[in-house]
């Protein structure tokens, strides 16, 4: 969470005065488990599960000669990180759905692995080579942010919303809750 606002508060000094104000850059502190990052239309969670995880025996990490020497080095903690329009809280609209595009796995030893949706800092594969710090978390996050930008939104297929009830029309309409 440290290296989150950190980063957020030099990303919001570097933008300061560059773009429209209107286009957000906000950390925000959700408790201990969570955090998020607003920026521009994208809301990023970062959430914390409180278990400890296993692997199953098809996953890439029990072919690592970190995990192959100690078994108890696959047993991680896991960070999930979420994509979001951040008008879909804004508004209540909670039919919207957002995409994990990332899972940052932490074992007992500090030791780390990255799955996701344009990560391309540490890999499966990699498993126990690096100990997580502040530029790898610099690294995570900024893929992640890459992603996050870069992701179109997408509508929903005509045939799947061509005919609505008025009650779901009127509701949608007194809550501004389309789906998007």
């Amino acid at each position: 969470k440290e290296t989150l606002l950190e980063m957020a508060s030099e990303m919001d000094d570097e933008l300061d005065g560059k773009l429209d104000r209107r286009v957000r850059l906000e950390y925000r502190d959700r408790g201990k488990f969570e955090a998020q990052l607003q920026i521009a239309n994208d809301l990023l969670i970062f959430q914390m599960h409180t278990d400890v995880f296993e692997f199953d025996d098809a996953h890439p990490i029990w072919k690592t000669p970190y995990v192959q020497a100690d078994r108890e080095n696959s047993y991680c903690g896991v960070v999930n990180i979420y994509n979001f329009l951040s008008d879909s809280f804004k508004f209540n609209r909670n039919a919207d759905e957002g995409y994990l595009i990332g899972r940052l796995f932490i074992n007992r030893d500090r030791r780390y692995f990255v799955e996701g949706k344009g990560q391309t800092t540490l890999r499966a594969a990699d498993f126990g080579k690096d100990e997580i710090d502040h530029d790898a978390l610099i690294a995570i996050l900024e893929s992640a942010i890459a992603f996050s930008l870069d992701f179109d939104l997408l509508l929903p297929p005509y045939e799947e919303n061509k005919r609505v009830t008025v009650d779901q029309f009127n509701t949608k309409m007194d809550n501004s809750k389309f789906v998007t």
